[in-house]
């Protein structure tokens, strides 16, 4: 017989197990070899996978810090549109009624009240605004607020006003507490700062006035300040600082110290008073 071809004898053989392992391995080791980038990228993907499934406390501490920070900033707007201007409420509407004082007038003031009487209505009516008359049947002078009223303390102001009238100083003395701010009216006996009785205390009060009022017109020029004596009450009507100054004067003289030694305690006190205008 005679032989076949070789071609015709090749016959595909079928394949074991352990041949296609082998092929397996080798198209595995060409295919890494062809795209080496192909597969570390699903490596590192598939490594944070398996972290983000354990939360971080450090990087959600620094997040939460980051959004907290960050948030004012993103929610703070400014408004450049003006603010709104509202007028000054009256006293009326501070306190939601009108309000009221009442002076009494002591019976040896009436007579000079009687008199003076335009001189202490008119600024009060027309620069402070207020409403003023005067009851006869209980003797004391009445304020009261109106629409009219502007400023909150107008209605103290006529009123110590009024009490130092009536206390004995002078309307043009007086008119200053309308005037100023920093003005207070200071009142002590003789017997607060020293027991004193008959004669003792008329002397005490002689050398308060001194000759003629000298002495009192001297400490009045030299403090600043107006002395009203009406019996054994002083009232002092002045500043803080003058105010203390006159009463540390009357002070000497109601102990017993001499007008020569008070005028010259006052004569160094009026040079210090110079240098600080």
């Amino acid at each position: 017989m005679g032989r076949l071809p070789t071609e015709a004898m090749a016959v595909d053989k079928p394949a074991t197990p352990a041949s296609a392992k082998k092929n397996n391995k080798k198209k595995a080791k060409k295919n890494s070899a062809q795209s080496p980038a192909s597969t570390t990228p699903t490596t590192a993907a598939s490594e944070p996978s398996q972290e983000s499934t354990v939360p971080n406390p450090e990087s959600t501490l620094l997040d939460t810090m980051e959004t907290e920070q960050s948030t004012p900033t993103d929610a703070m707007q400014v408004d450049n549109a003006k603010k709104p201007k509202f007028k000054k409420l009256r006293p009326e509407a501070l306190s939601g009624n009108r309000e009221f004082r009442k002076i009494p007038v002591p019976p040896h003031r009436l007579t000079p009240l009687q008199k003076e009487w335009i001189k202490i209505y008119s600024p009060l009516v027309e620069h402070m605004k207020l409403q003023v008359r005067m009851n006869i049947k209980s003797k004391a002078v009445e304020l009261r607020t109106c629409p009219q009223t502007v400023d909150a303390g107008a209605l103290q102001k006529g009123a110590d006003f009024v009490k130092a009238f009536c206390l004995g100083f002078e309307v043009n003395d007086a008119i200053a507490l309308l005037r100023l701010d920093d003005l207070y009216i200071d009142t002590f006996e003789v017997k607060d700062v020293k027991t004193l009785a008959g004669d003792n205390l008329s002397r005490a009060i002689g050398r308060i006035v001194g000759k003629d009022g000298k002495t009192r017109f001297a400490i009045e020029n030299t403090s600043r300040t107006r002395v009203v004596i009406a019996d054994t009450k002083i009232h002092i009507l002045g500043s803080f600082a003058n105010i203390r100054v006159a009463r540390d004067a009357i002070v000497s003289l109601i102990l017993g110290s001499t007008p020569g030694k008070v005028y010259s305690q006052l004569r160094t006190i009026s040079a210090r008073m110079k240098e600080r205008f």
